[in-house]
């Protein structure tokens, strides 16, 4: 019986599994510490991907061979204990003590290798699903959304609404709806795509937006504005000019600062066609290129948006944001928003 027990051990666990298996968790822990200390802009798109790919890989094992070698080791067990008892009782014994009952429960036993990885599979492939098609979330890391969407805040954004698109590579597979002016939206940023923002779309393909001494104005009309009590900052305890502002069918509100200067100067990486935009000191003028929108924060004074750094590609979409599930620091910001 022992070495039944030991012949199945070592079939059901080869130590290289083993090795491997700690090589690649030690490879995953590494890849997480670079990226958690700034080592390494990480991409958990990607990470989801290969994580899904690689405990398949394992399940498929664990499904077709792992687990059906440990079955037929224990049924090996069971016929030896089963012959052992025969044997003994036309001896003339028919009591016997020993049960090969934990023997077997060992057998069976899927290794730690195995447990941390096809175990895993079906959780992994929910949550890479869920985020790649239907909803993602992210946290707001600055102030340039605020009053609408405040640092802390963790949000839902709705991967389909604009259209299916393939992870990883981004690429629309299934077209929906169009991005409208007031939608806020995630997007990879068109200097660096491994970075995600989060901005206001102001304008749309073919659009003239204007933006001359803080009011915006879009093909020759200005966005109607309506003046709102001041806004106080907890973080920099100062008070903003709070205004309504009325993009298409949205309402939202707005900040600006008293003192801050209404011109704007494009960044090095401004990512568009710079014959698209027209600068002076009043303010910036800009042509919406096909297949591209202008996008804005809604803290306008604190702010890096398109006119610093061009426009959004239609291919960096990432989704609608739409909801706040959660502010440990406020619960009551929990809600939808617009």
């Amino acid at each position: 019986m022992t070495d039944a027990t030991t012949t199945a051990t070592a079939v059901a666990s080869p130590p290289a599994m083993s090795a491997l298996t700690a090589v690649l968790y030690g490879a995953l822990v590494a890849y997480l510490g670079g990226w958690y200390l700034g080592a390494w802009t990480g991409n958990f798109s990607l990470l989801l991907l290969v994580l899904s790919l690689v405990t398949f890989g394992y399940w498929l094992a664990e499904r077709f061979h792992f687990l059906p070698a440990r079955q037929a080791a224990a049924r090996s067990l069971e016929a030896s204990d089963a012959q052992r008892r025969d044997k003994l009782h036309r001896q003339g014994i028919t009591q016997v003590d020993t049960s090969v009952d934990s023997a077997r429960e060992a057998v069976l036993a899927q290794p730690w290798w195995l447990d941390w990885t096809a175990g895993l599979f079906p959780v992994i492939l929910v949550v890479f699903l869920l985020r790649s098609f239907l909803f993602e979330p992210f946290k707001i890391p600055s102030g340039s959304m605020i009053p609408t969407l405040e640092i802390g805040d963790l949000i839902l954004v709705n991967k389909f609404h604009y259209g299916i698109r393939l992870p990883v590579s981004n690429t629309k597979i299934i077209a929906n709806n169009d991005p409208k002016p007031g939608d806020v939206i995630v997007f990879r940023y068109p200097p660096n795509p491994r970075v995600d923002y989060i901005k206001r779309v102001v304008g749309l393909p073919g659009d003239e937006v204007a933006y001359i001494n803080k009011r915006l104005t879009i093909n020759g009309k200005p966005v109607p504005q309506t003046p709102l009590p001041d806004y106080y900052d907890d973080d920099s305890l100062r008070y903003s000019q709070m205004f309504s502002e009325q993009l298409g069918s949205v309402e939202h509100r707005i900040l600006n600062e008293r003192n801050a200067p209404g011109f704007v100067m494009p960044l090095p990486e401004f990512q568009s066609d710079r014959e698209a935009c027209r600068y002076s000191a009043e303010g910036v003028v800009c042509k919406v290129p096909a297949g591209h929108y202008f996008v804005m924060g809604d803290n306008r004074d604190n702010s890096q948006d398109s006119r610093y750094w061009g426009f959004v590609p239609d291919a960096n979409l990432v989704g609608r944001a739409f909801f706040v599930w959660m502010n440990l620091g406020n619960l009551r910001r929990i809600g939808s928003f617009q």
